[in-house]
Parts: structure tokens; C-alpha cells; sequence
């Protein structure tokens, strides 16, 4: 008959597990920003359409968070805007002119 050898480490208990948390790494896309007429026409729309629909002044945030599109976007649509007199600045708050 064989004797079973107890080793240092198994007859040692065991301490109780350490619950470990972890983060979730969310991916961040980025998007190169096209810049040509026909995509700066687009955003200056849905900027053009966002003020149209909210009546009322907007913040270059506020516009960019209701038409779903970037800052940069937003910047880019204000200029082309700008340039054809549709909007008019008050205290950094966007309206139709």
C-alpha cells in the first residue's frame, strides 16, 4: 500500500479568492474629417436645420449634441454659414440671421 506524501503547500488552507474587477476598454473610432465643399455644404445643412428646428439660440456644443455630428463639424458649418449671412453670433450663441 502507498502513503500519500502531503506536500507543504497543500497543507496549507487556502485563502479565499480576491474578487477582481475589470474595466471595460471602450474603443475610440477615429474619423478622419473630410474638408471639401460638398461635406462642409452637408454639415453647414444639418447645422442650418438644427437652429431652424430649435428656434432659438445655440451653443456650438448644444448644436453639435441635437445634429449628431462633431465640433469640428459644427465649426466647419458655422463658416460656411457665416459666409452666405444665414447666422448671426450673439454671446457665443448661434442663431438664423
Amino acid at each position: 500500500m502507498t502513503e500519500k506524501k502531503v506536500t507543504a503547500a497543500a497543507s496549507k488552507k487556502s485563502a479565499p479568492a480576491k474578487k477582481t474587477t475589470t474595466c471595460k476598454r471602450t474603443s475610440v473610432k477615429k474619423t478622419a474629417l473630410v474638408v471639401n465643399a460638398e461635406s462642409v455644404g452637408f454639415r453647414a445643412g444639418d447645422v442650418y436645420q438644427t437652429l431652424a428646428s430649435a428656434g432659438k439660440a445655440m451653443s456650438v456644443a448644444e448644436i453639435a449634441k441635437a445634429a449628431k455630428i462633431g465640433t469640428e463639424e459644427v465649426y466647419l458649418g458655422i463658416g460656411w454659414l457665416f459666409k452666405e449671412g444665414k447666422i448671426k453670433d450673439a454671446d457665443h450663441l448661434f442663431t438664423l440671421a
